[in-house]
């Protein structure tokens, strides 16, 4: 298949897209906030970056969008058709550079949340949402995973490794 813009214009668009500070991002910190939880931002001293790190209850969280993170069987992620080998390699090592962030995390103690970006989206009223994350946060888990609904499985990707 064909892109249907230039290349120049698909670079355009490509440096459009945020990776700190995205809406879900600043959604989940609101959240935080109102409910008395005091945090920090894109820790580069752990792995993975996380977006959010509440010390005082040794968690990371990240907020994952559904196209870049490959959220399989969500409706938000669907594999471009075009230049398809290359996105399925980008995407597995997303998957993977995930993978490894949580695992270094969780052998230094942290306790892991992530939030994907569908359960943030079209949402009115967030407080079922702000529901799930600080009761998480409360709790005793050790690694944590709020989506919109639990995935479809996909047959094209269920082999796409670990989430």
């Amino acid at each position: 298949m064909v892109d249907v813009v230039t290349p120049a214009k698909r670079s355009q668009m490509m440096a459009g897209i945020r990776g700190k500070d995205t809406k879900p991002e600043i959604l989940i910190r609101k959240i935080l906030f109102r409910h008395g939880f005091r945090f920090r931002l894109h820790r580069r001293d752990l792995p993975g970056n996380p977006d959010i790190v509440l010390p005082k209850y040794a968690v990371a969280i990240f907020v994952h969008g559904c196209f870049w993170h490959r959220h399989v069987g969500c409706h938000y992620f669907r594999l471009p058709a075009s230049n398809a080998e290359f996105w399925d390699r980008k995407l597995a090592s997303n998957v993977a550079r995930d993978h490894a962030s949580k695992q270094a995390l969780r052998a230094t103690g942290w306790r892991v949340l992530t939030v994907w970006e569908c359960a943030t989206r079209g949402r009115a009223d967030d407080e079922a949402l702000a529901r799930k994350i600080v009761a998480w946060v409360k709790g005793s888990g050790k690694t944590g995973l709020i989506q919109s609904k639990p995935v479809r499985q996909a047959k094209s990707l269920r082999s796409h490794g670990p989430s």
